[in-house]
């Protein structure tokens, strides 16, 4: 009889052919998925060209999204999205959407039913951990790692411990899905989960949309989180049912697995927060935040730019005026969801506001386009980063919150929650 296993365990041992793995062991194992985008696949095809490669392992189980820089910023970025899209066409990848049908990556991947529960997933780019909410194992690599997946479809991991977050209870008014990934990340430190899985439970994520459970898998990576992973319950089947372009597997934990931890928290102590910068773990109330001025808000991104988040904003902003020292740049995760805006009357409701409302693009995520910040400017932010000069000049700051909380604060003029204005 195989050891009691957590469930990145099981994914683990079952792509590596083992019947069991412990915390620490090296496995070899086959992948389901390799994903890079317009700025990391450039450089993993270079490796799998240096390997002598000639083509893919499986040109559907490739994924190749141009996300970061596009639509195109400037010429290097267009040629870096040239490179990636004539890579595709000579290979005939099928997961390859070109501008005007993909979106970003992390929304994107979920939403079209690529990825699906059970999967072994790497991902050139840090938030492929944003899976783990359809119970997958899925995590960020280097493109070398990347490059080398796409030539022999196998990757070596070191199996991680599993720290387990039980969440029970009823969140407090105004709390969100975003509250409660800002909460723990506040709680343990940007390491406090270093090359560990981190597993939510209880029945707070039990009563979380789909929408809400990626946004809290997707910043794993931001307490240091190998994989961010949520059992495939009745939610995420009927999320799924329809959608998944596979059969998939269910992975669920057994009763006496071993955890490196178990936290337990009480979903009515985590109130609506803002992270100041420069880290996510700088975790303070939003009722301690409103003497913060802004002068710039994003929602949006692969954390927070899916139709519940377009909706929560819309909620606040309807009937409303972005204040008039502040620039509101409103971005749909996908051309789906920029579709649903539309249909929903969404977008009107952000162009009556006086907000920018963007293709979908990461680019002011990572600094790279579509509001960058100036010297000493302030930006709340949906995103899942605040390091210094994440986006734009190093004396910037950036603020994370929840989408009602920056649509809120796009009113004020300062942080505010939605209940204040």
């Amino acid at each position: 009889m195989p050891r009691p296993m957590t469930v990145a365990e099981k994914i683990l041992a079952a792509h590596a052919g083992l019947e069991e793995v412990r915390p620490g062991q090296l496995v070899e194992c086959d992948l389901d998925l390799v994903l890079a985008n317009d700025i990391t696949a450039p450089i993993a095809i270079d490796v799998f060209h240096e390997l002598g490669a000639k083509t893919v392992f499986d040109r559907s189980r490739v994924c190749l999204v141009p996300d970061h820089y596009a639509p195109n910023k400037d010429i290097k970025s267009a040629e870096q999205t040239k490179k990636m899209r004539d890579f595709a066409h000579e290979q005939k990848i099928t997961h390859y959407w070109e501008q005007g049908c993909a979106g970003i990556e992390h929304a994107l991947l979920p939403e079209q039913g690529v990825v699906v529960p059970g999967d072994l997933v790497i991902g050139a780019d840090s938030h492929t951990c944003t899976y783990g909410a359809l119970g997958a194992f899925s995590t960020g690599v280097g493109s070398t790692d990347a490059g080398v997946g796409l030539a022999t479809g196998r990757a070596w991991f070191k199996v991680p411990p599993t720290i387990k977050f039980e969440i029970d209870g009823e969140l407090a008014d105004g709390a969100s899905a975003k509250d409660i990934i800002l909460h723990i990340i506040g709680m343990i430190g940007v390491d406090g989960a270093l090359y560990q899985a981190m597993e939510f439970a209880g029945s707070t994520i039990e009563n979380l949309s789909m929408e809400g459970r990626m946004t809290i898998s997707n910043m794993a990576i931001e307490a240091g989180g190998k994989a961010g992973i949520i059992e495939v319950d009745d939610m995420a089947r009927a999320w799924l049912e329809g959608r998944c372009e596979r059969p998939y597997v269910e992975y669920h934990a057994d009763p006496d697995a071993e955890y490196a931890r178990v936290i337990k928290i009480d979903a009515a102590d985590i109130k609506p927060c803002v992270s100041w910068p420069h880290l996510p773990s700088n975790t303070h109330p939003v009722s301690e935040s409103t003497h913060i001025a802004i002068d710039q808000a994003v929602i949006g991104s692969c954390t927070n730019g899916r139709i519940e988040d377009m909706r929560a904003a819309a909620e606040v902003l309807r009937g409303r005026k972005v204040n008039p020292n502040v620039r509101c740049i409103v971005i749909p995760a996908t051309q789906a969801v920029f579709r649903q805006c539309m249909d929903e009357g969404l977008a009107q409701v952000f162009l009556d506001a006086n907000c920018v409302f963007s293709t979908p693009t990461c680019g002011p995520c990572l600094g790279g386009y579509m509001g960058i910040l100036a010297a000493g400017e302030r930006c709340v932010s949906t995103t899942n980063r605040n390091f210094v000069g994440r986006m734009g000049d190093t004396t910037s700051e950036v603020y994370l919150a929840s989408p009602a909380v920056a649509a809120a604060s796009a009113v004020a003029g300062h942080i505010c929650a939605p209940s204040d204005l």
